[in-house]
């Protein structure tokens, strides 16, 4: 069993860091609003730490997610001088690889070990401790970090050197975001046609139409129940980062450009909040 540390505990963190104390790890957590850290040692085995510096001293492997570069950027500045040597930190925050790839310089330089690992499944896949989680980093941090994060993983791979895991995520990102605007055009089309789209759903859900996304917000989206999943505002900042390592790579991105343009609409529409199937709103403005 390992020491670790777990910074962050939001809809995915909270969860997460139970799944580690559940199988036996001795977890220090951290939480910029101290109540939310109070909660989370209410209802799991392990401590609340005062500071990132608190929390991470002593840890084998300590864990962050949060929202954004420069949040990771802070919590790593907080991190890094306080973590024993040959310690991993594990950044499942979604973010840069250009991020990740200092990130790993500068932890390396200090004797530590860093690991961009970014999930997919959503609060549900972080309740049932089934996330996929993409990693980029050295071969030894990734096997040190793998069998931890196993405790909260479906699906765990490292995919390459530093920066990996995140642009692996980019692609999750981009695919999805096709995914949701297509389901949402048929769905529309099923009510606009006179079908019934709980029917049509059953029939080409066993074709070659099918997706998570079918199986899971369908029904949600006839219905315009948007309060499944990840968050618009968060869907938004993942595409800008995706956006950006396109211009960087020459990768060419019009599905995914003009998707997060109809994101943008539905944040004017007050979705901001609303999960990403609320695509299917704008359609009956």
């Amino acid at each position: 069993m390992t020491n670790a540390a777990f910074i962050g505990l939001g809809r995915m963190g909270f969860p997460m860091a139970g799944h580690l104390a559940a199988a036996g790890h001795a977890v220090t957590v951290f939480n910029r609003t101290s109540a939310r850290a109070g909660e989370w040692c209410a209802k799991h085995k392990g401590r609340a730490a005062g500071t990132v510096t608190e929390a991470v001293r002593g840890a084998a492997i300590v864990f962050a997610c949060v929202g954004d570069d420069p949040d990771i950027r802070a919590i790593a500045d907080a991190a890094f001088p306080a973590m024993k040597p040959g310690a991993v930190f594990v950044d499942h925050t979604t973010g840069s690889a250009k991020l990740a790839e200092a990130l790993a310089r500068e932890a390396a330089a200090k004797g530590l070990a860093f690991v961009d690992a970014p999930v997919s499944g959503g609060e549900a896949g972080a309740q049932k401790g089934q996330l996929t989680v993409m990693c980029g980093g050295d071969e030894a941090a990734y096997a040190t970090a793998e069998p931890v994060i196993r405790a909260y993983a479906k699906m765990v791979a490292r995919l390459g050197p530093a920066g990996a895991g995140q642009k692996t995520k980019m692609v999750n990102q981009i695919c999805i975001a096709g995914l949701v605007q297509a389901l949402s055009e048929g769905v529309a089309f099923a009510e606009a046609a006179g079908l019934d789209p709980a029917a049509v759903v059953d029939v080409i859900s066993k074709g070659a139409a099918q997706s998570w996304q079918m199986e899971n917000r369908a029904a949600t989206m006839h219905e315009r129940k948007f309060d499944f999943g990840f968050a618009v505002e968060w869907m938004r900042k993942d595409l800008r980062i995706a956006l950006a390592e396109a211009r960087a790579n020459g990768a060419k991105l019009p599905v995914t450009a003009l998707v997060d343009q109809f994101y943008a609409d539905v944040e004017a529409m007050g979705g901001k909040r609303w999960d990403t199937s609320s695509l299917i709103a704008r359609l009956g403005r």
